[in-house]
C-alpha cells in the first residue's frame, strides 16, 4: 500500500519522530509506512490521517484493490 504520509508530513512541518509521538507509535513504524513496508490498522490509519489534517483515509493511503470480483 502506497501512502502520501511523507508528503503531508512535510507540509505540516513534522519530523517522523513528531508524527510518531502524536500517533503513539515508533519512528520506525512511520518510516515503514512511508516506505510501503507496513500496512497499518484501520485505527492507526485514521489517527495518522487526522494528525496530518486530511479529511479521509483515502487522501493519505492509496489502497490498491487488486483483483476484486
Amino acid at each position: 500500500m502506497e501512502t502520501k504520509i511523507r508528503e503531508f508530513r512535510h507540509l505540516k512541518g513534522l519530523t517522523q519522530q513528531e508524527l510518531a509521538d502524536e500517533a503513539g507509535v515508533t519512528r520506525q513504524t512511520i518510516n515503514a509506512l512511508e516506505n510501503a513496508r507496513y500496512n497499518p490498522s484501520l485505527l492507526l490509519a485514521y489517527r495518522i490521517t487526522k494528525i496530518l489534517g486530511q479529511e479521509s483515509i483515502e487522501d493519505v493511503f492509496i489502497i490498491d484493490g487488486g483483483n476484486e470480483e
